[in-house]
């Protein structure tokens, strides 16, 4: 059975889309597991994430990588900000 997740995020910025689609670029392309399948698109100040799995496990595992990924992007940005 197959599982499917539909992520949408909205940021302060266009420019800050831009920051995490680019960061999250080469997991997309290179995937660690064939058990996911992962898409990540931009559109304004929203970012969404498809993102289907052989089953639920691997969606799970899937969805906390891309979130505190992003997480990690976000507090990156914010520290290096003020720069």
């Amino acid at each position: 059975m197959r599982a499917r997740a539909v992520i949408r995020l909205k940021f302060p910025s266009k420019e800050h889309v831009k920051i995490v689609l680019q960061a999250l670029e080469p997991e997309t392309k290179t995937m660690p597991t064939t058990r996911s399948e992962v898409e990540i698109e931009g559109d304004g100040k929203s970012l969404t994430i498809r993102l289907e799995a052989r089953d639920t496990s691997a969606l799970r595992a899937s969805i906390n990588s891309y979130l505190r990924w992003i997480s990690l992007i976000n507090d990156a940005r914010s520290v290096l900000e003020p720069l």
